[in-house]
């Protein structure tokens, strides 16, 4: 089952089903995931990089009703391609904390696109009663994203280590908060 498609003021921002993120990962295809879509994914878009589909797509497999949190492609109305993708790392956990990851294709980086396409998850994610707080999570060398969390007002809360990525930092922001301050999709 698909989720409604989130409507930003340059993007939308397409859920993709298991199936389709399964296709990706495993057979580096995309035929799934664009099937019956009016937009293109000309950059190859979680096809040549599968950025987030080696976590994701075992979550599915064990639990299909976990991809309502995962892969939406990041499509520019303009040209209706695919210029990016966002998911959430999963559903959100006991303490209802989401945390959410994010890849702009090269050519569409610096344009404001990457803080539109949080805004917009983020303001679907709010409406959930289970989701508490939210998190990002960034290398301490990723300038660009740091700039795009401080934006927001995100609080930083420390430092992890990610045993692929290495140490990343940590902030949050109360899902409470994120409404006052930046709205929600209702």
């Amino acid at each position: 089952m698909l989720e409604p498609v989130i409507i930003s003021e340059r993007l939308e921002l397409h859920h993709l089903s298991a199936e389709g993120i399964i296709e990706l990962f495993e057979e580096k295809s995309d035929a799934k995931a664009i099937a019956g879509r009016d937009f293109t994914n000309p950059h190859k878009n979680l096809i040549e990089n599968s950025g987030p589909l080696a976590w994701r797509v075992p979550q599915v497999k064990v639990d299909p009703s976990l991809n309502k949190w995962f892969v939406r492609f990041i499509v520019l109305k303009e040209s209706r391609e695919v210029i990016g993708s966002s998911s959430f790392h999963g559903a959100p956990d006991a303490d209802g904390m989401a945390e959410i990851g994010l890849g702009i294709e090269p050519a569409f980086q610096g344009r404001g696109y990457a803080k539109e396409s949080l805004q917009a998850m983020w303001c679907w994610a709010v409406n959930f009663p289970e989701v508490r707080t939210l998190r990002y999570t960034v290398s301490p060398d990723n300038l660009p994203s740091i700039a795009v969390i401080k934006y927001f007002g995100f609080d930083y809360k420390g430092q992890q280590m990610d045993e692929i990525d290495g140490p990343e930092d940590i902030y949050e922001m109360s899902a409470e908060d994120f409404s006052k301050r930046w709205g929600s999709n209702e």
